[in-house]
């Protein structure tokens, strides 16, 4: 009986050391200083203009070993940048952004596929003006390393789709302003 229990007690031992680590999934804030949402269209086919969000939030949960994940992300739509005053105001208008009553736009993922041992592509839900889609954001770059100055790990990720504004109703002069407004988000964030 004795022997019976040794042996037991030591396949179990080596049964525990045999089976891999699971890793638990990681939690990183968004880092407001290093994330900017940018969009981009055409207007009236003589350019494509650029514009940027400078207030983001958020926070990314991310297990390397299940290769899953999830991402939230809030964008202060008050704080969009044209590079023109008069043109933030204009673009935060009813026809638009209309800032007023939507002050926030957020994108909460339902899946995240994987590519070996990356994120290939963040499917989820885009909220603009109450209004949501579902969409499906290309991932282009994606780091996972120890941040060199504050020494914790860290994420780099930049994340491209394109949307329609006249359905998320901000068509305003569609289509000789472009109708197809491309979204890039840069994204760092920081384990917690």
């Amino acid at each position: 009986m004795k022997n019976t229990l040794k042996l037991s007690a030591a396949l179990a031992l080596i049964a525990a050391a045999a089976m891999p680590a699971m890793a638990a999934p990681e939690i990183y804030a968004i880092d407001g200083g290093h994330t900017f949402p940018r969009f981009s269209y055409s207007h009236f086919g003589m350019s494509t203009q650029l514009s940027r969000f400078n207030k983001t939030t958020g926070t990314v949960v991310l297990d390397k070993a299940a290769k899953t994940g999830s991402v939230e992300v809030l964008i202060d739509m008050k704080s969009v940048d044209t590079g023109f005053t008069v043109f933030n105001g204009h673009i935060q208008g009813e026809d638009f952004l209309d800032t007023a009553k939507f002050p926030t736009a957020t994108f909460k993922s339902t899946k995240v596929v994987f590519d070996g041992d990356k994120p290939s592509a963040i499917e989820g839900n885009l909220t603009i003006k109450d209004v949501t889609k579902p969409v499906t954001l290309k991932v282009t770059n994606f780091v996972n390393m120890a941040h060199p100055m504050l020494k914790k790990d860290a994420i780099g990720a930049d994340a491209t789709v394109v949307v329609k504004r006249t359905e998320f109703n901000a068509g305003k002069y569609a289509p000789n302003v472009g109708d197809d407004v491309t979204i890039t988000v840069s994204l760092e964030a920081i384990k917690q």
